[in-house]
This record gives structure tokens, C-alpha cells and sequence, in this order.
């Protein structure tokens, strides 16, 4: 405290940081890159454990015999699927019924604000069907959900006939504790958003349902499960959900516990676990599996029905069945009896699932890097921008250099409105590509040849282009020309507004903080009106959010091992853009006015400031 305390040790501190600003920028930028990457090292990271004593231990025995009756249950369901031409609402009902469980349905429909041309779908109507089994020992307060999605085709039959399977199987059990809820939704997320919203008599999302007859307790934690065919090979645990949230590590502990314990193949992300992390092969898997966990979250979309029961602090992992040809073979009665395994588990929890963590990343699933570990790479990105922000403070507040005469050079002022001008601008050129694309699409679809989806998406990308021609000199409309000082108290505020910015952001999604500061934060450090203008604009451009997504798009087809073209690349960024607009009108997603409100209107006080006169 005594070096701050004293002016003549305070000024000599700046001093030192101001003559070596650079460096020890360059210096953090470099280190925090490596921190990251040595986060997937096993030796850094922390082996899983179980935090809640409840889940501790593995001792039951689980008994689920009936893998073959419940595939052929699906085989049943999927005849009838394509008699119905959709979900089989009435022999769900019946099938439910005869297995004793209190059924309901809820029917839902919602218009897409444009349509999606990924699921072809625009005008969605459907049904959903649950089933309730009682809790015969407890006051039914509290409840458990497995979920099955009713997906177009053949997908997911195998995993509606485990669910019935299971369901039955539960019901000549007496240890029950707590309700269990069946649920089969149609249209995927769109179902499971309207079930949840109804069960919890919410609604968010302004879609139309009808008001559930039948409830259970309060939810503690949710299954999703998708099986992909008859044969299964491995089990993928699926965590990132809705904006980034993550359940409790203690389910997926849960999950791998199991697992091992009856010899199921599992993997996250789809990549099987290594155990020779001291090689180079090792590492680079670990890396991999890593960053595809960190893309994912930072995309803010749910990657499985059970990405929607995080908001509602409802702890949820999807649980994919996958046949990749492996030589590996488990059958349905395996994975049922993991699934009672899990559930009996959960059956026990006397609170909620919060003594593990919420905040980590995980190279594989037995390791995991908890919040302290990771924080400090988004840290040694961020104290950057402090860095520079003081650089540019000591310069405001030096006073001018004396003429040889003795009189001090009179430095102009920057005027109020020459700061102000362009941060209000560059926030309206945010506001605009936030609310044009989709309220103009039919006006661009009257005047060009495009699809709703099409003029949504490239109206998007001609007002983000468009914002690049708005803001720069914009100071100038009001107050004539820039002056020196007003550039860097606008570089101030920016430095200041983006270390805000990304570091609430990293609080609530690490991976999405970090990967803007990646790009935003060396863009932010070197910016002046004095560097070459082409070079520099060309380099602005480049680490932008639109290109940064770009680049995304590409890298993360590369972690899956497999790439494609510039122009698939291309298509797929479209998609993307399209996808993450449906989001957020769908599901709540605040990634797209992230990007278009606060994101890109920082970023054009930069491209301001490369522009000043």
C-alpha cells in the first residue's frame, strides 16, 4: 500500500509501466495464449471426483433386463410414427397408460420470426407426451426427468422404446423417492421450450401452449437421451447448454462413474479418452477436446434438449448413443441399466446438486479445469487493455512540453460531442443490425430474388458492412476537425468499455470471453490515427467479430477432423448467422444482441479511432 501511497513512488511506477508498455503488453498477450494451452497438460488439471455425498458411491445393483423388449417397443413406435405421419400421440397415451404411469399431453405451436431452412420448417405445431410415475415413498416434491425427442425419419426411435422400457421397469420398483417424468416432445427443442415453459407457467419466448394438467415435483435433474441405432458402440455426454451454462460436474461424474463401473465406452465430444497424455499425440487429443468443449460453449446454443433445463437451474446432461464401428459393442440393456444406475442415484439427493462445480472446462472425462485454473489466461488478455488505458491516462494528464521561450504549447481540448458523437452512432449502427434483418426480410425478399432466411441473413452482413462507412470521422459532423486529445480520451473510454465488456462476458461464458479477447484485445492495444491506414484497416477487418466468427466456423470443422472448402466454409457461416438469430428469438439466446449491441459497436470505436483527422 505504500507504493501507492506515495505520490513520488506512485509516479515512479507509472513511469516504468508507461517506458515498458509495450513489452510487457506483448509479454501477457503470449502468456496468456500459454496458459491456455498448458490447461489441457493432465499434469495442470484436477482428476474428477464426487463432491455430493449422496451420489459417493457406485454400490447398487442395477437389475434392467428388458434391452430387447425395448427396442422392439421402438420398432413399434416407429411404425406408427409413419402411419401418423408425425408423433403417434394416441398409442403413446395408450402404451404410457398400460405401463401405469398418470399421462398427459400438451399441444404447442409457434411461428418462426423467418424460416428455418435447416429443419424446413416455419409454421411448427405439435404435441407433447408425458407420463408421471409417483413417488410411493415420499410427499412428491420433488422429480426426476428422462426425455426422448421425437425427431423426423428413424432418428431417435430406439431411444423413445428404452424410455417406455425404463418406465415400466420403474414402476415395479418401491424405492422411489421422488416423482419421475417421462417426457417424449415433438420438434425437438421447440417442444422441450414449451413443456418447460408450461411446467414452470412461464413464458419467455412468446410461444402458444396449452396450459399442463399434470405436474410432478420440483425438478431436480433431467435426462435427455438419444440413440442413434440398434447397435451402440459408445455413449457421448453432451454438457453445454443455453448461453454457455454448464450443469453441475457432479452429473457428469455421475455419468462416467457409471460407466466405468459397467464398462461402457464414453467419450465427450465425441473423442475417445488417452492415456498416454505425455506424449505429443496424447496432448494434442487432450487440446482438441478441450477447444471443441470451449467452441461450443462460446456458440451460446444449445447443443441438446437438455441445454434448455439449465435455465430453469434444472441440472441436465444429454446422453448420446453412438454407432461409430468401433469394436467396442454395448446393447440397449446396458444402457438402460447405467440410465436406473444414474437415476437411483439421483433418487437419493436431499438438496440440489451445488457442492461441485460450475465453471470448467474438460479435456477429457476424468480431468477437468475448474474456474481458478483458467481464469488467469482471460486475466493476463485482459490487464492488456488496463495497461494501455494507463498509458493513454499519464499521457492526457502530462502536462504540454515548454517552448524554448518557457511558454507551455496550449493543447486544444476535445470538445463533449466530439467524443460523444461516435459512441452514439456506432450503438446505433448496433441497434440497427440488431432489429433490420428480421423486420425488413419482406421488403428484401419484394425487391431481390431470396428466400426469407437468405434476405434475414444478408441484410445482416449489408448493415454490419454499411457501419463500416458510418462511424469513422463522425466526430467531425458537430465540432470540425479531431483534435489530438480527443482521439485518446475516446481510445480511453473504448479500452475502458471493452475490459468491462469481456470480463462480465467471461464471468458468464469463459470461452466466449476469451476468444473475443483473442481478437479484440491485440486490435484494441495497437490502434492509433498515426499507423498506416490500409495495412492497419486491413488487420481491423480481419480481427473483427464477423471474420473472427468466419475463422471459427472453419477451425472448429478442422477440431471435428473434418474440413471443408472455402465455399462449404461459406455456406456454413450463413447458416450460422441464421441459426444464431433463430436462437435468440426461439430460445432466449443473448449472443446475437451481444455481438450486434454491445460487441460490434466497440469494436467501431476502434475503426473510429484508425480514421481520426
Amino acid at each position: 500500500m505504500g507504493l501507492l501511497s506515495d505520490p513520488n513512488r506512485r509516479r515512479a511506477l507509472i513511469g516504468l509501466l508507461t517506458r515498458l508498455n509495450a513489452p510487457i503488453c506483448v509479454f501477457c498477450y503470449m502468456a496468456g495464449v500459454a496458459w491456455f494451452m498448458g490447461l489441457a497438460f493432465e499434469p495442470f488439471t484436477l482428476r474428477t471426483y464426487m463432491s455430493e455425498n449422496a451420489m459417493g458411491s457406485t454400490m447398487v445393483e442395477e437389475r434392467f433386463p428388458a434391452g430387447e423388449r425395448a427396442l422392439a417397443t421402438g420398432r413399434e413406435f416407429s411404425a406408427h410414427k409413419k402411419k401418423a405421419g408425425g408423433m403417434p400421440v394416441d398409442w403413446l397415451v395408450r402404451t404410457m397408460q398400460s405401463r401405469g404411469l398418470e399421462v398427459f399431453t400438451q399441444s404447442f405451436s409457434r411461428t418462426l420470426p423467418f424460416p428455418d431452412e435447416n429443419k424446413e420448417r416455419y409454421m411448427v405445431k405439435g404435441t407433447n407426451v408425458y407420463g408421471i410415475l409417483r413417488a410411493p415413498r415420499a410427499p412428491r416434491t420433488e422429480a426426476l426427468v428422462l426425455t426422448a425427442p421425437c425427431t423426423a425419419g428413424d432418428g431417435n426411435n430406439q431411444a423413445v422404446g428404452l424410455l417406455l422400457g425404463l418406465a415400466q421397469y420403474f414402476r415395479s420398483q418401491i424405492f422411489w423417492a421422488k416423482d419421475i417424468i417421462f417426457l417424449v416432445n415433438e420438434h425437438d427443442l421447440i417442444g422441450m421450450q414449451a413443456w418447460l415453459e408450461g411446467y414452470h407457467h412461464s413464458n419467455t419466448t412468446g410461444m402458444d401452449w396449452t396450459p399442463i394438467r399434470g405436474r410432478g415435483g420440483s425438478i431436480q435433474a433431467a435426462l435427455s437421451l438419444e440413440l442413434s441405432s440398434d447397435v451402440i458402440t459408445s455413449l457421448d455426454l453432451v454438457l453445454e447448454g443455453l448461453n454457455g451454462q454448464l450443469p453441475n460436474l457432479d452429473l457428469a461424474n455421475l455419468f462416467y462413474a457409471f460407466c466405468q463401473k459397467i464398462g461402457v465406452v464414453c467419450t465427450i465430444q465425441g473423442k475417445l479418452q488417452r492415456n498416454d497424455w505425455d506424449s505429443v499425440a496424447g496432448y494434442s487429443h487432450s487440446v482438441q477436446t478441450m477447444m471443441l468443449m470451449a467452441m461450443k460453449q462460446a456458440s451460446g446454443r444449445p447443443w441438446g434438449d437438455h441445454g434448455l433445463f439449465l435455465r430453469y437451474h434444472i441440472e441436465a446432461v444429454t446422453i448420446k448413443g453412438i454407432n461409430s464401428f468401433r469394436q467396442y459393442k454395448t446393447d440397449a440393456t446396458t444402457v438402460g441399466r447405467l440410465l436406473e444406475g444414474m437415476f437411483r442415484k439421483l433418487n437419493n439427493l436431499l438438496e440440489r446438486l451445488h457442492q461441485s462445480y460450475f465453471f470448467y472446462l474438460m479435456p477429457s472425462l476424468s480431468h477437468f479445469v475448474s474456474i481458478g485454473y483458467y481464469m488467469p489466461a482471460f486475466g493476463l488478455l485482459g490487464v492488456i487493455l488496463l495497461l494501455r488505458a494507463l498509458d493513454l491516462w499519464d499521457q492526457l494528464v502530462t502536462p504540454p512540453p515548454r517552448t524554448e521561450d518557457g511558454a507551455a504549447e496550449q493543447a486544444s481540448s476535445p470538445g463533449v460531442l466530439s467524443v460523444l458523437t461516435p459512441l452514439v452512432i456506432s450503438h446505433l449502427t448496433g441497434a440497427a443490425l440488431y432489429k433490420l434483418p428480421v423486420h425488413f426480410q419482406a421488403m428484401a425478399v419484394e425487391h431481390f430474388p431470396v428466400s426469407e432466411t437468405e434476405a434475414v441473413v444478408l441484410t445482416a452482413i449489408a448493415v454490419y458492412t454499411a457501419g463500416l462507412a458510418l462511424p469513422h470521422n463522425t466526430h467531425r459532423l458537430l465540432s470540425g476537425e479531431g483534435t489530438e486529445q480527443g482521439w485518446r480520451v475516446l481510445k480511453l473510454v473504448a479500452l475502458l468499455y471493452l475490459a468491462v465488456l469481456l470480463g462480465c462476458t467471461a464471468l458468464v461464458n469463459f470461452s466466449l470471453g476469451f476468444i473475443l479477447a483473442l481478437t479484440l484485445v491485440p486490435m484494441a492495444a495497437f490502434v492509433t490515427p498515426h499507423v498506416p491506414k490500409v495495412l492497419s484497416a486491413i488487420v481491423l477487418v480481419f480481427l473483427s467479430p464477423a471474420c473472427t466468427l468466419l475463422f471459427s466456423v472453419f477451425f472448429f470443422q478442422e477440431l471435428q477432423e473434418d474440413p471443408v472448402s472455402f465455399q462449404e466454409g461459406w455456406m456454413l457461416y450463413l447458416s450460422v448467422i441464421s441459426q444464431g438469430i433463430l436462437d435468440h428469438y426461439l430460445y432466449g439466446s443473448v449472443i446475437y444482441p451481444l455481438m450486434a449491441l454491445l460487441v460490434y459497436p466497440c469494436w467501431l470505436l476502434f475503426w473510429n479511432i484508425l480514421f481520426w483527422k
